[in-house]
């Protein structure tokens, strides 16, 4: 089938929020790591949800009943579905990513670059294998890229700050 709607330019998030209520409070840092991702999501993305022939999508992201949901809709607000994953294979991921991200803060005031750039390359690993779960976990449901997974996880993380 071809038309307006299959090209794969259209694949993609061109809107995206986050439910204000299942928001940690952030500190500064954090908001502007957060407004990056959403940013550079927006930027470049690949987006497919399972049996969408036409996009491009928005994408409201919520924390419902412990559960991670994705509400995709087509630009406009037409409903296309919701995705519903459980937040357990993710929790050890964050908390470990958290503490590497502590390490780095504490390490960017206090230690010598070789330093800074190892627990940078432990934090960039822990972040990559949060986001190839997340690619994992919405296999058969929606296909994402590496990158698009890695702003994704970035904004899963924000509902997780203490």
């Amino acid at each position: 089938m071809s038309g307006e709607g299959d090209s794969a330019d259209d694949m993609r998030i061109v809107r995206i929020s986050l439910d204000e209520r299942s928001l940690a409070r952030a500190p500064a840092d954090i908001e502007h790591e957060r407004k990056v991702a959403i940013y550079d999501l927006i930027e470049e993305n690949r987006f497919a949800p399972a049996g969408a022939e036409r996009g491009p999508f928005e994408l409201h992201l919520s924390i419902v009943e412990r559960r991670l949901v994705f509400d995709v809709r087509r630009d406009g607000g037409e409903a296309v579905g919701q995705v519903h994953l459980s937040l357990t294979p993710f929790r050890k991921i964050i908390k470990d990513y958290f503490m590497l991200c502590e390490s780095y803060y504490d390490a960017i005031r206090n230690a010598a670059p070789a330093q800074i750039e190892t627990v940078d390359m432990a934090r960039r690993a822990m972040h990559d294998e949060g986001s190839q779960i997340l690619i994992e976990r919405l296999k058969d449901k929606i296909a994402i890229d590496r990158n698009t997974a890695r702003r994704l996880f970035t904004l899963i993380c924000s509902f997780h700050l203490r």
